[in-house]
């Protein structure tokens, strides 16, 4: 993908000319949250998701294959509940502030994710996706082929190793969820000490408060339905919607044609139009998933509520050229380990050698 102009680009797979300026401005005209849509989302995904938890808590006492069979629509409910939670901390759910903070804590219990530290982190994912010089917390650790050939053998494993997708997707994703979100002190917030966006004491009251409040109001629940019933319940929904989560944020950014730029020539405009993949999912998919699949518009314009993340689309058919992906299309991307900045495209390892040539 070569630099782009910031009036006018060409969309991948399609030879009109579209203008960035022209879609942004188109996006940003859907801003705004609608509070009645927004409550309405809330409560009926709360409800239903509180209906599933209470079916499979039910279910325990028949068959436990039951239970780990009512986790799929559970964890897809928890995945919704999560974008909601990701729309507070874009300032998008609700027009303000105080009701998506507290929106999004309350959140946070359901999610296990602590509000505060998790929104900053990434709002500075957006800051910086697809800057090579700012290659930061809030994305999946990407390397260029010149970085990985300067890499020792044992960094190269290292590397390879947490680019496999047990490692990454499988293990990692609820590894990060269940206990890294845990702890104040980690790389994610070493990064953020070392950027000064986060002060070490917002750090700690965040993570540890959400700490806290998980200690005080499951110990309640286990009180009620007994400690077992609720790891066998809660846990595999945690784990589930962390695969989910961690699918879509891969397949959102770890696409062959996404966009990686060198900070002097990097464009925000640019880097969120065409660095975010149009995820093309069913409709009953897309609906659990909050439409975060249309990622490009999304990262456009972060303040558009999820329910008008399609609206904005269908009002715009350009939009649906842009590095659209289907579900069987992104399974390809799993491959896809390293950034070759002569291609201007993302590669595996079994391609390197083509690069050398």
């Amino acid at each position: 993908m070569k630099p782009l102009d910031f009036n006018t680009t060409e969309a991948p797979g399609n030879n009109d000319s579209i203008s960035v300026k022209d879609i942004a401005a188109h996006c940003n005209s859907y801003k705004g949250a609608d509070a009645k849509r927004s409550i309405f989302q809330l409560v009926s995904t709360l409800a239903l998701f509180l209906i599933a938890c209470s079916l499979m808590v039910y279910s325990i006492n028949i068959s436990y294959w039951l239970t780990l069979f009512l986790t799929i629509p559970a964890a897809g409910l928890l995945t919704r509940l999560f974008i909601f939670q990701h729309d507070c901390g874009h300032g998008s759910f609700f027009n303000s502030k105080k009701a998506n903070d507290w929106t999004g804590r309350f959140l946070g219990l359901l999610t296990v994710t602590p509000y505060d530290f998790w929104r900053r982190a990434h709002n500075k994912h957006h800051a910086t996706s697809g800057d090579l010089d700012r290659r930061s917390i809030g994305g999946i650790d990407t390397v260029t082929v010149r970085e990985y050939q300067a890499l020792s053998k044992w960094q190269q494993l290292m590397y390879r190793t947490y680019r496999n997708p047990l490692v990454l997707l499988i293990f990692g994703t609820p590894f990060y969820v269940l206990v890294l979100q845990r702890l104040p002190l980690n790389q994610a917030t070493n990064f953020y000490e070392n950027y000064q966006t986060l002060p070490k004491s917002s750090i700690w009251k965040s993570i540890m408060l959400m700490n806290a409040s998980i200690v005080i109001v499951y110990s309640a629940l286990a009180s009620v339905i007994g400690l077992g019933p609720l790891l066998a319940v809660y846990l595999p929904i945690l784990v589930v919607t962390s695969w989910i989560g961690g699918w879509l944020f891969y397949i959102q950014h770890q696409f062959e044609d996404t966009y990686w730029e060198k900070n002097d020539n990097w464009n925000i405009q640019e880097a969120a139009l065409l660095g975010s993949s149009y995820y093309a999912l069913p409709k009953i998919l897309q609906w659990f998933t909050g439409n975060i699949g249309l990622h490009h518009i999304h990262h456009l314009c972060s303040k558009i509520p999820n329910y008008k993340l399609q609206e904005c689309m269908d009002a715009k058919p350009e939009l649906e050229t842009i590095n659209k992906l289907t579900l069987h299309q992104s399974l390809d991307c799993v491959h896809l380990k390293l950034w070759d900045e002569q291609k201007e495209q993302m590669i595996s390892f079994g391609q390197i050698k083509n690069t050398e040539s």
